[in-house]
């Protein structure tokens, strides 16, 4: 009998009862085999909801590591030990160190696209739906705001408050132009346009509206034109494609593809649950340091729905 890749999966998936969570850039195979697509923070509160033992993260190390926090009593695995980020690399725990403290008494928000030891030593974190709300809850006129600084003049556009910005970028979002942008409206001119924040301040300008992954799907859906163009990874496309079937789903550019995200295959995931590997661990000393703007993060994030009723 052939071995069937998806049916071992599964069955792995019940012997050990794992429950496995795939970000919206994998591939279209593993987002297919995954119980969850969604983005990384939303990921990590299903992984903590879920009933079973094993965390299969198909994604970055930093995702898996969220996971790690928020479920400490479960054990986590990446597929590919290598799925790094070279956003979350820009910075270091001793860079946010001189950070504060060539600013003190400044907080430090940190977007969740980072290390947990860059976490551990911040003040909030924030995720890119919920990062000018988290800066604008806090009581400071000066924020310093982390690692990416796209996301950060975004936030600024959005704030009365000055941010201190960190040089680092997501490399794909930070490759496409303006002139990708009027190219491919120029082909489908009655379009709308969705870009992530991650992207160019003039990227941002060119697009309809700038949303987080969650965010896109719901703009997808809710506008009049029947083509939609992604200024985000390409896997995103596949995810919206899905649930939007009456419009055409478009990726801007050929730019948009994250190399990293593209490592796991179907057979990283089967090996994962086959050999238990690899397992992400966080000493439980860093676990809750990075807990604590995670917390405040979730508080936040609660008493604006109990503000709006919501």
């Amino acid at each position: 009998m052939a071995f069937d890749i998806r049916n071992e999966i599964e069955k792995l998936k019940k012997e050990k009862n794992a429950v496995i969570l795939a970000h919206n850039y994998q591939v279209k195979e593993v987002q297919e085999i995954a119980d969850f697509v969604g983005d990384s923070f939303e990921l990590a509160k299903i992984g903590k909801e879920a009933d079973a033992e094993i965390i299969v993260f198909c994604g970055v190390r930093f995702m898996a590591e969220s996971a790690a926090i928020l479920s400490p009593e479960k054990k986590v695995l990446l597929p590919v030990e290598d799925a790094g980020c070279p956003l979350a690399d820009t910075i270091k725990a001793e860079d946010v160190k001189a950070l504060k403290k060539s600013y003190p008494r400044i907080p430090v928000v940190t977007y969740i696209n980072s290390s947990v030891e860059v976490k551990a030593e911040s003040d909030y974190c924030c995720t890119s739906s919920n990062a000018v709300d988290v800066v604008n809850s806090i009581d400071s006129d000066k924020v310093i705001f982390i690692p990416d600084s796209n996301l950060g003049s975004f936030v600024q556009e959005h704030t009365n408050k000055k941010l201190i910005l960190w040089d680092g970028h997501c490399t794909v979002h930070h490759r496409v132009n303006v002139e990708d942008i009027l190219r491919i409206k120029a082909i489908y001119d009655n379009s709308f346009v969705i870009c992530h924040p991650e992207c160019r301040p003039e990227v941002v300008e060119a697009c309809d509206i700038a949303c987080s992954t969650s965010k896109m799907i719901e703009e997808a859906k809710k506008t009049d034109k029947k083509t939609v163009i992604l200024v985000t990874e390409e896997g995103m496309r596949h995810r919206i494609q899905k649930e939007v079937k009456d419009k055409l789903i478009v990726i801007a550019s050929p730019k948009l593809m994250c190399v990293n995200m593209k490592k796991t295959k179907l057979q990283h995931v089967y090996e994962a649950l086959a050999l238990e590997q690899t397992e992400v661990k966080v000493s439980e000393e860093i676990r809750e340091k990075a807990l604590i703007p995670l917390k405040r993060m979730l508080q936040i994030g609660k008493r604006q729905k109990q503000f709006i009723g919501a």
